[in-house]
């Protein structure tokens, strides 16, 4: 038993080497913003998996340590809301994110040990595999967990990268980031075997320059510079040229297409930042928010001209007040007023009752100048464990929000004389989202979202990185009207501009264009590029165990 957990066991030096990866990837992220650390956060892992290639066991456990160390350090802000609203122990909060991220890590795991496998069957020119394994894993995870929050690629949501996500969406983005670690480890490679098989060598040297003798010449041959390794770096740095040469191409062409053609402003919008608390809401001070609302509004709408108020929508975020247009006339009244008095149209965050099961829709509903519902969105997924629990769990433990019903159908609201896809909360995370709205006829993009449940942490800046790539990937601007903050209008270009601060009330005023219709490649074809590094990674698998001896690991 105790042999059979050791073969699990790397040595303490690959344990270090995949920890001190997971932190650099940490660095990566938002808050802390240095996002060309992710270029070089593989190296060390890619170093343990090198080492311990002898074992897919051993180099599963590295890849493993790296992804517990990631997601733990990159996601502890999902302790907050446990801990502040629903009493968790702090201990408790944390061990139970352990638990998940033990649980998520297992696919940078299961990357290590392909790439040990691939490793021993194929030498170094393997790791001209890596970026299309890392995908392949990136994938399955969102295959089967439903989410992939925090996949490498949005730590470049902030760079000049971002631009490639048009292409092939945020994993890419991705692949180029591995891309780029790959080509920096043969570097590294390199001069590591080139400047340690040589150090005697040069401390030599200087000793006989110093005397005047003549030096000896460096060892350039073989056991230094491993032609397999080299030619595997030379085709993965032509790799990258191509793909930033593909990504300023193509990219740059939709972007300036789109950008540059004459078109009409099909909407005027006014969003709304009213910084609600998450706690303390009785109905006196429910009503005193609500009175909130309506006063930065029409603050706002004084400022503005008259001239084609109909075209002018006001949007409200998502917010612990759960307004519920069609149950409660009252709100319906205080809502439909609102509209009429100020001939706009409003946009908000309700709890809708879906007839058929009893429950409810979080649902974004559209209120005319003249009162009255015009359109609606029932939000499609659904956060785990918050809004709807999986079966069979669903009998037994309680959903967080609450239990809602699952919408059905991609709705795009007229706003103004523009069409827009509504994206609540959580669903800016999902690409296939925004493809549907576009391949639609979407002219912009709405998230409407509340993180004050997890409080002033790396998640506002973590979840604005979503949005920043759903605009790029469709070449459609994305109006974020959130109830804490970040509220920020992002071009098509992934650029955020007159973001409002955060924890402040606080209003903006954006208007949009109607599209000329242009689709990007991605909306076209969605994840080709992680298709792509499916079918290279299993067909690779297949190759690499075809008829390979029986070993011990």
């Amino acid at each position: 038993m105790l042999k059979r957990i050791k073969s699990w066991v790397p040595d303490v030096r690959s344990l270090l080497l995949a920890a001190a990866g997971g932190v650099l990837l940490v660095l990566a992220f938002p808050d802390f913003e240095l996002w060309y650390l992710a270029w070089i956060a593989l190296i060390p892992l890619l170093g343990a998996v090198e080492r311990e290639k002898g074992s897919s066991r051993r180099a599963f456990t590295a890849g493993w340590i790296f992804g517990l160390v990631f997601f733990f350090g990159t996601c502890w802000w999902l302790t907050f809301a446990p801990i502040t609203y629903a009493g968790f122990p702090p201990l408790l909060a944390y061990f139970l994110l352990l638990i998940v991220c033990m649980i998520v890590g297992i696919f940078p795991g299961i990357f290590a040990a392909i790439m040990a496998r691939l490793l021993r069957r194929f030498g170094s020119v393997a790791m001209l595999a890596a970026p299309f394994v890392w995908v392949f894993t990136e994938f399955l995870r969102y295959w089967l967990t439903g989410n992939n929050w925090n996949a490498i690629g949005y730590s470049q949501a902030f760079s000049a990268n971002i631009a490639l996500a048009s292409n092939g969406g945020v994993l890419l983005v991705g692949g180029l980031v591995v891309l780029l670690n790959c080509v920096f480890a043969g570097i590294v490679a390199f001069l590591y075997r080139f400047y340690i098989r040589n150090f005697a060598v040069v401390a030599s040297n200087i000793s006989k320059i110093r005397h005047g003798d003549r030096p000896e010449p460096l060892d350039m041959g073989q056991r230094i510079s491993d032609k397999t390794w080299n030619r595997a770096v030379l085709i993965l740095f032509l790799w990258l040229v191509v793909a930033f040469g593909f990504q300023l191409f193509r990219s740059g062409e939709e972007v300036l297409e789109h950008s540059e053609n004459p078109q009409r402003i099909g909407a005027r919008v006014v969003a709304i930042q009213p910084n609600v608390p998450m706690s303390g809401l009785t109905y006196e001070k429910w009503q005193e928010l609500r009175e909130r609302h309506v006063r930065m509004a029409e603050e706002e709408l004084g400022k503005l001209t008259t001239d084609n108020r109909e075209l002018t929508t006001v949007i409200f975020p998502e917010s612990p007040m759960n307004f519920m247009y069609e149950s409660d006339r009252e709100t319906r009244e205080f809502i439909d007023g609102f509209a009429r008095r100020n001939n706009v149209s409003v946009l908000f965050n309700s709890a809708e009752p879906n007839h058929a099961d009893g429950k409810f829709f979080n649902s974004a509903v559209l209120v005319g100048p003249q009162g009255g519902e015009v359109a609606q969105y029932d939000k499609i997924y659904l956060v785990p464990f918050g809004e709807f629990v999986p079966e069979p769990l669903a009998s037994v433990v309680p959903a967080f929000v609450g239990s809602f019903s699952q919408g059905q159908d991609f709705e795009l609201l007229p706003i103004g004389t523009g069409k827009a896809g509504v994206m609540i909360c959580f669903e800016s995370h999902f690409g296939q989202l925004g493809r549907e709205y576009v391949r639609g006829g979407a002219d912009a993009l709405i998230e409407m979202t509340n993180d004050g449940y997890l409080g002033p942490t790396p998640v506002l800046r973590q979840h604005l990185a979503n949005a920043v790539f759903r605009a790029v990937e469709t070449n459609r601007p994305l109006l974020r009207v959130t109830n804490v903050g970040i509220t920020a209008y992002i071009d098509e270009r992934g650029e955020v501009r007159d973001p409002a601060p955060v924890y402040r009330e606080d209003t903006r005023v954006w208007t949009f264009a109607t599209s000329d219709g242009s689709q990007t490649f991605y909306v076209k074809y969605g994840d080709w590029f992680a298709w792509l590094c499916t079918i290279i990674t299993v067909g690779l698998m297949g190759y690499a165990f075809r008829g390979r001896k029986r070993s011990t690991v």
